[in-house]
């Protein structure tokens, strides 16, 4: 059954935060706010790369639903494997998507997949955005964590790892970018407020 739910959560979690959030913007702005690139630059280098994780992730949450022996093929990490230890991994899923959800809706018509480099968009520093320069990526980054203690075994850790180091480079990337767009008032931002917590 917790199999199935995990399955449930992340069908939840992609199709409201990503899917359904891309339309709203879309139908409220006309705009597609999927602007990721696909170059060879180190956006789009990170973008092919994020890309590839999210499948891998949604993949998992298939076959581990399907094939229970899974996490056992995959290296068990016996260390996380404890109830209490699973408890606090569910704790942070549903914590991740409300982040990731109240988040995207105080990012409003200035939510983005990718770097909009066509459009201007507001700089949002209020809500969570006063606690968090990066709150969607936090959020993302609690998930991945989560996940891994629903779920430890090799293949958890390594998405972890790998999304953990995707998203640092992406921040940065739009650090430089907002810098660029907004001056002053970014850095003003980036003096009262940390990049994570």
């Amino acid at each position: 059954m917790e199999r199935w739910l995990l399955l449930c959560f992340f069908v939840a979690y992609f199709s409201l935060t990503f899917a359904w959030r891309s339309w709203r913007v879309w139908r409220d702005t006309g705009i597609n706010p999927y602007v990721l690139p696909a170059g060879d630059s180190l956006q789009g280098f990170c973008a092919k790369a994020f890309r590839l994780v999210l499948c891998t992730v949604a993949v998992y949450a298939v076959v581990q639903a399907l094939m229970p022996g899974i996490d056992g093929i995959l290296g068990d990490i016996e260390l996380l494997a404890a109830p209490p230890i699973q408890l606090l991994g569910w704790t942070l899923l549903i914590a991740s998507f409300v982040l990731v959800g109240v988040a995207q809706i105080q990012m409003g018509a200035s939510w983005r997949i990718g770097i909009d480099t066509q459009r201007n968009t507001g700089l949002v520093s209020g809500g969570l955005f006063s606690l968090s320069r990066n709150p969607i990526f936090l959020g993302m980054r609690v998930s991945l964590l989560g996940l891994l203690f629903v779920r430890p075994n090799g293949l958890t850790l390594a998405l972890l790892a790998t999304a953990d180091l995707l998203m640092q480079m992406q921040v940065r990337q739009e650090e430089e970018f907002l810098l660029q767009r907004h001056g002053a008032a970014y850095i003003d931002y980036c003096e009262r407020t940390p990049r994570w917590i």
